[in-house]
């Protein structure tokens, strides 16, 4: 039998209420050369027994029982059972519209040089907090490469979950990599350091349950720590403006985090535009004026903001003095 095109990753643990819903979505979908790999990660809530129920009338789902190992080493065993091109990640706890993995497949067809792509997204359950519902925001504004490219180090620019992969190139890169920090992030960092295009379909094709328990709130290895630990580590291995001194521009509440975690020396100086704390000390850095930076190709500036509207305002501030976005300056959060 010819492999499928697709292969649906959907690792499981305890969501036995809203596995039916998932998987049934996946199966309505308009694109029907698809398997789907379900892999039980040790449940003690029936849910793997549903699982292979389901599994029972549909061959082309296929279920895999572990003992409970994680989330990291479940996604690595489904993967590693896949046999399509490509490989589309799946929650049991979210549902996807019917045409999502037909419209990621078209992404892949308009984007020869294409690694990953997700779609945009919206938020069920609930109650949806305040920063959930900014973040969600953010991530459907961002669909193509460059946009993604440019507000990479700010967050994940791509839901999990709506994960669609090459799985040459996924595999290719060493798939999942388990360490004390965000998986997901870590791979798109990987795919775009590889030079492979990212984006999302710019339709809203999944649906993103929001439950208090869920892992990605309850881990340590999603902390706003964890992710800024992350997004040095890529800074180094790509070697943003390594070549010229680091300057930071924020000294409120997000700057402040940065500053307390750079290793000593790391930045020049920090800047901020009020006039009161210009000349003062934050965390072993002086602060300057913007005005005081060294000019474009002279300095790389990390700007860490979280005010609303405020990267609007500095972008336009660095464009209009000559500093261009990603070879000048990147936000980072």
């Amino acid at each position: 039998m010819a492999p499928p095109e697709i292969s649906a990753v959907m690792p499981v643990f305890n969501a036995r209420e809203t596995l039916a819903e998932a998987i049934a979505s996946i199966q309505a979908q308009d694109y029907p050369d698809w398997e789907l790999i379900v892999v039980d990660d040790g449940s003690t809530d029936g849910g793997g027994d549903l699982a292979m129920d389901l599994a029972r009338s549909d061959p082309r789902i296929r279920v895999r029982r572990d003992l409970h190992r994680g989330l990291v080493p479940a996604l690595a065993a489904g993967c590693a059972a896949a046999r399509g091109a490509f490989i589309a990640r799946m929650d049991a706890d979210d549902t996807c519209a019917p045409e999502r993995f037909s419209r990621q497949l078209a992404w892949f067809a308009d984007n020869p040089g294409g690694g990953l792509c997700g779609t945009r997204v919206r938020a069920i359950g609930g109650p949806v907090r305040v920063g959930r519902r900014r973040y969600i925001d953010w991530l459907n504004a961002n669909t193509d490469h460059d946009a993604i490219d440019r507000e990479l180090f700010i967050e994940c620019p791509i839901a999990h979950p709506a994960f669609m992969m090459r799985r040459d190139a996924f595999e290719g890169l060493g798939g999942y990599r388990e360490f004390d920090g965000p998986e997901d992030y870590d791979l798109v960092f990987r795919f775009w350091r590889a030079g492979y295009r990212l984006g999302n379909v710019p339709e809203t094709l999944l649906n993103w349950r929001e439950t208090p328990g869920r892992h990605s709130m309850a881990s340590s290895r999603y902390s706003e720590a964890a992710f800024r630990r992350l997004k040095r580590a890529w800074l180094d291995r790509a070697g943003i403006g390594r070549d010229r001194p680091w300057f930071q521009w924020g000294a409120g509440e997000v700057g402040k985090r940065w500053l307390r975690e750079w290793p000593p020396g790391e930045m020049e100086a920090v800047v901020d535009i009020r006039p009161g704390k210009i000349g003062q000390e934050i965390h072993g850095c002086t602060v300057i004026r913007p005005e005081d930076l060294p000019p474009p190709g002279a300095c790389f500036v990390l700007i860490a903001v979280g005010t609303p509207g405020a990267r609007d305002i500095i972008r336009a501030w660095c464009a209009d003095h000559g500093y261009r976005e990603c070879a000048d300056y990147r936000f980072i959060a």
